[in-house]
């Protein structure tokens, strides 16, 4: 009968070769994933590398229409120079921020937004600046305003051909956070009144003077029946309420006109809405008329 071997209680077990075994493979499975994973990331790599390749030098992926709109200003010529397109460049190959931020960089653009429409078609959005005024500062060129009263770059007439724009005279640029603007309760009038309705256009001039307000040069709208030698006449504005004393002007000129049609008017003192004064001249061309009997 054999005997059941039973193990020396004395001699210690061989713990630790064990460990050392169970250790050995963990390793060796690490590594063998460490390995598949920066081979995976490699052939990802690669792949992806192809893909780009192949996308931004296929024909199939060229800018074939380029729409622009909101350009009256700026020439889309400019525009494209700028944003360095030619037509030619594959969709996905450019850089649509880029692009917008050198468009936004030209004084007349307010905003941009570009965008792309595969597979081939580029669009280009603007918003142009609209000017509201020309300023005249003595010593330096003259600066276009915008609606804010921002001034947004200097007027060049041969390279800005807008017409009808009042000339502001009388105010100076301050420096505020290291910008140069307009700003002070006389420019706050001066925009005031140009907010008024009926004044684009028919106002030529604006003179400012910290002291007296506002005085203007206009067409003589405040005559129904205006005549060749009318010309423009000078009206004193002040500071404020310039909508109530804008119609009262019109109402005294229309008075003139339907009692006194012999006598234009040339001068307008509306400083006061409640003591106006008035110069007036003859009517040369009605009082020509009259002596040879029309």
């Amino acid at each position: 009968m054999n005997k059941k071997i039973k193990p020396n209680r004395f001699k210690p077990e061989n713990r630790e070769e064990e460990a050392f075994q169970s250790d050995s493979g963990a390793g060796i499975d690490f590594c063998l994933k460490c390995i598949l994973t920066v081979a995976f990331i490699s052939v990802l790599s690669l792949v992806s590398i192809f893909v780009y390749d192949f996308i931004t030098q296929s024909d199939f992926f060229k800018i074939k229409t380029l729409e622009i709109s909101g350009t009256k200003q700026v020439k889309k010529q400019d525009l494209l120079k700028i944003a360095g397109l030619t037509g030619e460049e594959n969709i996905f190959e450019i850089n649509v921020f880029s692009i917008e931020k050198s468009i936004a960089s030209h004084p007349w653009i307010q905003s941009v937004c570009v965008k792309r429409e595969l597979p081939s078609v580029l669009f280009i959005s603007v918003i142009e600046q609209k000017a509201l005024a020309i300023v005249k500062i003595e010593s330096l060129a003259d600066i276009l305003i915008n609606t804010r009263g921002r001034p947004f770059k200097e007027y060049e007439p041969s390279k800005d051909p807008i017409e009808n724009l009042p000339v502001i005279s009388g105010i100076g640029l301050a420096n505020e956070n290291g910008q140069y603007v307009f700003s002070g309760p006389l420019f706050n009038s001066i925009m005031d009144f140009l907010k008024t309705d009926g004044i684009i256009g028919n106002v030529h001039q604006i003179k400012a003077d910290k002291n007296t307000g506002l005085a203007i040069e206009s067409n003589d709208i405040y005559n129904p029946i205006p005549s060749e030698n009318h010309g423009t006449i000078h009206i004193k504005l002040g500071f404020n309420n310039f909508k109530a004393k804008l119609n009262k002007a019109k109402k005294i000129s229309g008075y003139i006109d339907k009692n006194y049609p012999e006598r234009i008017i040339c001068d307008m003192d509306l400083f006061n809405i409640e003591k106006v004064f008035i110069k007036t001249k003859l009517n040369e061309a009605l009082h020509n008329n009259l002596e040879k009997g029309v």
